[in-house]
């Protein structure tokens, strides 16, 4: 459960938008450890008050948080639109005893997301989504050992499918950036598209489930 809840595809969404900008396939494998990480500390946490309460999710906590997904999904879409990756410079090359100015044009990356920023995202993805089913099923669980031992194995299984999926996410990205650097840009405005209209598909759903 804990492998499949990370491959939904609003998960995959929002850490896309952030493996983007890697140009280090470890550096964009951290972003989804950290995702995992985040993720798993808001299932221990809401976890734990479970089974020691005896109570179940409410499912308006549920849509709430789905609609804190489709609000970050969008902002996170329109961060990666706005982006600011490419940057031309003027480079002084000397041919035997003559100096010319070249101008070279150089993607760089003017703000890179940090490792907080994912792990705020997994833990707002916590309880959304069969995250939420998750949590129903640990309601069931009697034994308080059991069910700690359940939310960190469903977390490692979370944290381990996250980490693979940022590494193959960010491999497109690194490859165009090194062969094709014209085209980064345009990869990057696709992913925050995507994003965008992803996090109004999932504010439509739960309008349309409350009105």
């Amino acid at each position: 459960m804990g492998i499949r809840h990370a491959m939904d595809a609003d998960h995959v969404i929002a850490v896309s938008t952030m493996v983007a900008i890697h140009k280090n396939p470890i550096k964009a494998a951290i972003i989804g450890a950290y995702w995992g990480l985040g993720h798993t500390s808001t299932l221990f946490i809401i976890g734990l008050v479970v089974l020691l309460l005896k109570i179940s999710v409410d499912a308006k906590i549920t849509i709430f948080m789905e609609l804190a997904v489709g609000l970050m999904l969008i902002f996170l879409g329109i961060k990666s639109l706005l982006e600011k990756t490419q940057a031309y410079h003027q480079h002084a090359h000397k041919h035997e005893y003559t100096e010319h100015n070249h101008i070279h044009s150089h993607f760089e990356i003017k703000k890179k997301r940090s490792h907080h920023e994912s792990f705020v995202i997994g833990s707002i993805h916590g309880i959304a989504g069969s995250g939420a089913l998750m949590l129903l099923v640990l309601s069931t669980v009697k034994s308080l050992p059991a069910g700690l031992i359940y939310i960190l194995i469903f977390g490692l299984g979370s944290i381990g499918s996250m980490t693979l999926i940022s590494l193959a996410l960010s491999l497109p990205y690194i490859f165009t950036f090194k062969k094709f650097p014209g085209m980064h840009k345009y990869f990057m405005r696709i992913t925050g598209i995507l994003s965008v209209v992803f996090g109004f598909i999932i504010m439509y759903e739960i309008f349309s489930l409350i009105f």
